[in-house]
């Protein structure tokens, strides 16, 4: 075993004790680096101790994101052992990064992510096909420049075992084709959206490719033609058949083979498939576990209903634990035949729902004690019986997501914390759960996710009480709930460390006071505080200096926010990417100063009253890692058109919005954020 170096280093004086690091080994070394690879400023910390920790990091490393293709170069000699590349945060990757990436790492890259990147073309990617034969990940998604030809490249990797295409739309089935002769290693494969790939493609995919374990063929124009194909796959487990409208009862009952193998199956939005057609489809089916039936929110007359030969289907899969019916019109026979079930339910997502009540839910959950997840949002007609029987019956549930549940009392939340001790999510948003109902809820100690957005019956006590018991906390939303104030966002920052998000958008009595206590979180990642009035640059700077993992922003119409609060930023927060500027008091002092940001890639400017043409070419040609931005219409004849197309050019996509100024909100601007429409609205 090797030491850091041949030699012991001199201590600097007889009194001096020697370096313990010296005497470590170098596999020593990578294991305490092993437990650092979550954190990029430990790691560089580490890399920057000595030269011997510099040069023992850059072996070690086997995962690289890099910022922009130009890092590149700088990257290919200090890392050599990279297995794992995901560029999806450069935008412009062209043929020759690929080249140089190819005879860099040809010996060890075995998974490489392109799916936000363009400008590279077949040549690119037959180079590096033909180079690293040790690739076994690809990810091409939104690639929709690549043709036929990129498909043959890809056919050069021979080992490939997980490849995405998803929105390659100018794919066809002959491309395909040479994918399934070329790849016979494949076990998954993403075909969402490649419109041009049909029947044909599918079935030399279901012929040549005999490991597939994972298929999606979402929103494909395949018919029950490939299907017969594909049910033939011996390993096959995930199929997803999404928006697939070429499929219907009648191709489907001339199905002559049945998939064994089978455990996942996603149906979501076919509306030419009843239950004659699933039926036909998973007949024979042993291994099932999970059944998607979704259809959005809004259910057409067309729509199978969840009736009894509905759920009459799923008898008799003895190891069925998740059922998705979202969007679904639910009937009373269909809810005694999902009682009746005798497979071991552990989730069961009835979101928007029409039809769902009381004596229906209750029914079934009465039914399926061991359930862990229950999804109830915006079913609308449930109220106190429904929570009582749900929590008295499934005390084992993790996860309850009952959002816009409106006539569910307030007295009803004070049985969740009371009898759902393992409880890790909870999503109250828009409910009537008050101070009582926290204090419950706060003895869910494994509670990571608390959703309380426009609850404004809760205030700082119940949430002081969320704060000091429930220190596993990593998601909290208080979006518009009125009453919530430093005090209570105190809590939070005192009681929660693990804390990675927390919105407390259009709460008009938080100040800065509250983002000092938020800037004890070290691991928050996301922070919105739009439309708080009472925060300035100062809570801000808070915030820049203790959360140095901050990645979202959003200070929207924070109008007390200036250029001093940009300065603390740029300086602190070199994690961040996406920020919302929109309707604050910044000039171009200080987006020139963000975009010293290296990591910045989504930003959106509309309204800043101190932003001029000048100032803002000069910060979009300083931001080297913009993939987005979205700015007001008025802009576009004012800046040189040579610099959109330079950004343009290096992958930059301009969103230009032509909105009058609103300094206030649309009262029932929060109905339309959660998908709600004023009629609904009680």
């Amino acid at each position: 075993m090797k030491t850091l170096s041949k030699r012991r280093r001199q201590p600097l004086s007889p009194d001096s004790s020697p370096n313990p690091f010296d005497i470590l080994t170098e596999e020593i070394v990578c294991k305490i680096l092993d437990h650092l690879h979550n954190d990029p400023f430990a790691t560089k910390a580490f890399s920057l101790t000595c030269k011997a920790f510099y040069f023992i990091e850059s072996r070690h490393r086997r995962i690289l994101k890099p910022l922009r293709p130009e890092l590149l170069p700088r990257i290919f000699h200090r890392y050599p052992f990279v297995s794992h590349l995901d560029l999806s945060m450069c935008p412009r990757v062209d043929d020759t990064t690929l080249n140089v990436i190819s005879s860099t790492w040809k010996a060890t890259l075995q998974s490489i992510n392109l799916s936000r990147s363009r400008f590279f073309t077949n040549a690119g990617l037959s180079s590096l096909f033909v180079n690293c034969s040790g690739l076994v990940e690809v990810d091409l998604c939104n690639a929709m420049q690549l043709t036929d030809l990129a498909a043959s490249a890809i056919a050069e990797a021979k080992n490939l075992e997980r490849l995405s295409l998803a929105r390659c739309k100018s794919i066809t089935d002959m491309g395909i084709g040479c994918i399934a002769v070329g790849c016979r290693k494949l076990r998954s494969l993403c075909l969402k959206w490649c419109l041009r790939v049909g029947d044909l493609g599918v079935e030399l995919i279901a012929l040549k490719c005999k490991q597939i374990r994972s298929l999606d063929l979402s929103y494909l124009p395949i018919t029950e033609k490939s299907l017969n194909s594909v049910l033939q796959l011996q390993h096959l487990e995930d199929l997803v058949l999404e928006g697939c409208h070429g499929i219907d009862d009648d191709g489907l009952s001339t199905l002559d083979q049945s998939c064994k193998s089978l455990k996942m199956l996603n149906l979501s939005n076919c509306q030419n498939v009843t239950h004659t057609g699933l039926s036909s489809l998973i007949n024979g089916t042993e291994q099932l576990q999970q059944i998607i039936l979704a259809y959005g929110s809004s259910v057409s007359p067309k729509l199978p209903k969840v009736t009894s030969d509905l759920v009459k289907c799923l008898n008799a899969y003895s190891k069925l634990q998740s059922i998705k019916l979202d969007g679904c019109t639910v009937t009373w026979s269909g809810i005694k035949a999902m009682a009746s079930l005798h497979s071991p339910v552990k989730e069961l997502s009835l979101s928007k729902c029409l039809g769902l009540t009381d004596d229906g839910l209750s029914f079934l959950v009465q039914s399926h004690k061991d359930l862990r997840k229950l999804d109830i949002t915006c079913c609308r007609k449930i109220t106190y019986t429904s929570i009582d029987i749900i929590t008295n019956s499934c005390t084992s549930l993790t996860s309850l997501r009952m959002e816009s549940c409106s006539l569910v009392p307030k007295e009803a939340f004070v049985l969740i914390g009371a009898r759902c001790s393992f409880l890790e999510e909870l999503d109250a948003t828009d409910n009537e759960i008050d101070d009582e109902g926290l204090k419950s809820i706060s003895r869910c100690s494994k509670l990571s996710i608390l959703k309380l957005g426009i609850c404004s019956n809760i205030s700082d006590e119940g949430l002081a009480k969320v704060g000091s018991s429930c220190s596993m906390l990593k998601e909290v939303d208080l979006y518009r709930s009125v009453a919530i104030s430093d005090a209570g966002i105190a809590a939070i920052g005192d009681g929660c460390p693990a804390l990675e998000m927390i919105n407390i958008a259009y709460n008009d009595k938080i100040t800065d006071n509250s983002l000092v206590s938020l800037s004890k979180c070290r691991m928050l990642k996301a922070l919105e505080i739009r439309g708080c009035l009472g925060v300035s640059s100062i809570g801000l700077l808070a915030i820049a200096v203790g959360c140095k993992q901050l990645t979202v922003l959003d200070i929207k119409k924070c109008f007390n926010i200036n250029d001093n609060g940009m300065l603390p930023l740029a300086q602190f927060s070199q994690n961040l990417k996406q920020i919302n500027l929109s309707y604050c008091s910044v000039t171009d002092v200080g987006l020139v100063a963000l975009a010293s940001i290296s990591r910045l890639q989504n930003m959106t400017i509309l309204h800043l009253a101190g932003l001029t043409p000048n100032g803002l070419a000069a910060a979009l040609l300083a931001c080297r890692a913009l993939t987005k931005v979205k700015l007001h219409a008025s802009f576009r004849p004012l800046l040189p058109q040579s610099i959109l197309g330079y950004m343009e050019a290096h992958g930059c996509v301009f969103h230009w919005r032509d909105k009058a100024f609103q300094k206030e909100m649309d009262p029932k601007g929060w109905k339309l954020h959660f998908g709600r429409s004023s009629s609904e609205v009680p």
